[in-house]
């Protein structure tokens, strides 16, 4: 039976940004996770947002792990080549954490992991430099959604608005935003005041790794690098 390369000490010298203590804490998790779990995904993400990630996560608590944070501490834990790995074939995953990825270890089967991923979606209001989905303009006329109290604001806003009879006015045609740009400061408060929301936050499976097998589910630059190695 080959010798388990859990337990190999491993440098964390070229990652310093929150302790040694820290760093070490999470690759003895990862290291812990690739044992006791019979797979793990690398999945990329985008729009994210901390509480509904903290929800789906608690939703597969009983059955899966995740780590999300420094790429360069989860690629150390499970090994940059054949050499180093703490499992045969784990490098690989190694060489996809680039960028708004994570890991999920599991012992959901595979097809429940698609299924769950694929079908989780959540909307919320963009943020500045969100590319808008849609053009958004507002006519000339009574914005009658907004109180008197809110004219000062959207002013600020760059809004060409006046005070009527207590009403807020829009003076002239306004465009909040163009689809296909990125959105302004002031454009994503306007959206977020109008209710109109143009970020959603996804999930998407990268590859997937079990002691049988190695899955890639996305083409990359580098995919055949990792195939071939």
């Amino acid at each position: 039976m080959p010798k388990s390369k859990r337990n190999k000490q491993v440098t964390l010298s070229k990652t310093k940004k929150k302790g040694r203590d820290h760093k070490e804490g999470i690759v003895n998790s990862i290291k812990d996770a690739s044992e006791k779990y019979s797979s793990v995904y690398v999945f990329s993400f985008e729009n994210m947002r901390n509480q509904k990630l903290k929800e789906f996560r608690e939703q597969l608590k009983s059955s899966s792990r995740f780590f999300l944070g420094s790429n360069k501490v989860m690629q150390v834990a499970l090994g940059r080549s054949p050499s180093d790995e703490i499992r045969p074939g784990l490098y690989k995953l190694s060489k996809l954490l680039r960028g708004d990825a994570g890991m999920v270890f599991t012992n959901l089967d595979k097809g429940e992991v698609e299924r769950l991923f694929n079908e989780f979606e959540e909307y919320d209001f963009a943020r500045t430099g969100t590319i808008a989905t849609e053009k958004v303009d507002l006519k000339e006329g009574p914005l009658e959604q907004f109180t008197h109290e809110m004219e000062p604001f959207l002013r600020k806003q760059g809004m060409p608005v006046r005070l009527n009879k207590g009403v807020v006015e829009l003076v002239s045609d306004y465009v909040v935003c163009e689809e296909g740009k990125p959105l302004s400061p002031e454009a994503a408060r306007i959206l977020r005041l109008l209710g109109i929301k143009m970020a959603t936050f996804r999930l998407h499976l990268i590859c997937r790794w079990s002691p049988e097998e190695f899955e890639l589910y996305i083409d990359g630059p580098d995919d055949s690098d990792v195939e071939g190695s």
